[in-house]
């Protein structure tokens, strides 16, 4: 699917030529073990480098360039997957084929190597009027969880079933990890990220493979570096409290599940867990919707995600709040019949069929190829659409009945009204 070239010990190239799209995207994801602190220092680092550099140090001057290159589009970002932390460059620009006068390739190069390699410094660091500027941004976008109820609910599930795990850390860091950023420690973030971590570099367009190999070689002269791994936990992972209930000045409740697996990303029986998830909750021929929602009316949604990088499973639900111990019970009887067996051609069938078109759509965009190379890059084999597409026909009905046994129930977490407390399962 790409042609991989190692441009420095850390450093990789991923090239796939293909004349699907008439665009041409670039994406760099700087990667290193996930913490607090450079959760937080990435955060702000992101928000830093979008909007200025060497060469265009106002936000206005910037994006006024992007659209002179025929609207090319650049955007930083951050966040995490798994126990990594990342830093993304995405960069989206017309192919020169399609047009009078091609020379926009060439320019959009040399500006990434001015992103990356050009920040706008003042006195050899970031300038501390934009840098305190990008941190009340991130902590805006830290606070704003708390108003979104379900988020909020999902992140404190993750929380009490993961305490000080990589689960459970915000891909923006805290409030109090943001404060502490300094121009002169966002300098040193910045530094480590462009030395120390680990880079994948991707291409996808209607290129000539080696032209572009050798351009990027030039324009982008990373070190060698030893990449950093990520620790594993020298403690049980195990949930805080079997039960929670928490309450705010709020209509709708929101009941929230957490169930450990075994089952991790790039396991054997991986496949047998997606498809799992797709029939316990994951689409919206699913148990817990067709049950939960439909059958017995006791949620306004209800749904569950699958986040294999932790062997974690999430139950999100919006329900009545005098309605929490049913929609309990209810839930707990959709696993519980999938343990027992209980799975019909039908939810097997659908479930393969909405894996293989997400998996479809996702290949349709440039993105989507990016992205997923990217996670299942790791694997001991090369991906492919008709590899994943056999795996997920193969899984029976004794499959799923196996790694539904394993599923076990952590932490339930219910977050209410006030005035919903005292009344609710009353």
């Amino acid at each position: 699917m790409f042609l991989t070239t190692k441009l420095a010990n850390g450093v990789s190239l991923h090239i796939r030529q293909t004349s699907q799209f008439k665009t041409v995207n670039f994406a760099f994801k700087f990667s290193r073990p996930l913490t607090v602190q450079d959760a937080a220092e990435r955060a702000v680092l992101a928000n830093v480098l979008q909007h200025s550099n060497a060469k265009f140090p106002k936000s206005a001057a910037f994006r006024s360039y992007l659209d002179d290159l025929y609207g090319t589009v650049l955007y930083f970002d951050s966040a995490k997957r798994g126990d990594l932390l990342k830093v993304l460059l995405n960069i989206e620009t017309v192919n020169d084929e399609y047009l009078s006068k091609g020379d926009v390739l060439n320019k959009v190069i040399d500006l990434i190597k001015t992103v990356i390699f050009e920040p706008n410094f003042e006195n050899g660091q970031f300038v501390s009027s934009i840098v305190e500027r990008e941190k009340e941004m991130v902590k805006q976008r830290i606070e704003s969880v708390f108003d979104d109820k379900t988020r909020y609910a999902h992140q404190r599930l993750s929380q009490i079933l993961r305490p000080n795990h990589p689960a459970s850390i915000s891909a923006n860091g805290t409030i109090e990890t943001v404060d502490q950023i300094t121009a002169e420690s966002l300098t040193k973030a910045y530094q480590t990220m462009i030395d120390e971590d680990q880079i994948d570099i991707y291409v996808v367009g209607d290129v000539d493979v080696e032209a572009i190999k050798s351009q990027l070689q030039s324009a982008l002269q990373f070190s060698d570096r030893d990449v950093k791994k990520p620790e594993n936990p020298t403690t049980e992972l195990k949930a805080e409290k079997e039960y929670t209930k928490e309450t705010q000045d709020m209509k709708q409740g929101k009941l929230h599940i957490g169930y450990s697996t075994p089952i991790f990303f790039g396991d054997e029986d991986f496949p047998k867990m997606q498809v799992f998830n797709g029939i316990f909750g994951g689409y919206a021929h699913s148990k817990l919707f067709m049950n939960v929602r439909e059958r017995e009316s006791l949620a306004y949604y209800a749904s569950s995600s699958y986040s294999s990088h932790y062997g974690l499973i999430y139950v999100v639900s919006g329900i009545e709040p005098s309605k929490e111990k049913k929609a309990t019970e209810v839930i707990a009887e959709q696993l519980e019949a999938m343990k027992n067996g209980e799975i019909s051609d039908l939810e097997l069938a659908q479930t393969r069929a909405m894996l293989k078109n997400n998996l479809k759509e996702a290949l349709d965009l440039a993105r989507g190829q990016i992205d997923i190379f990217d996670q299942y890059k790791d694997f001991n084999e090369a991906f492919s659409i008709d590899t994943w597409t056999k795996r997920w026909d193969e899984v029976t009905k004794e499959d799923i009945q196996k790694v539904a046994s394993q599923v076990k129930l952590e932490a339930i977490y219910f977050l209410c009204g006030k005035e919903d407390s005292q009344d609710a399962n009353n």
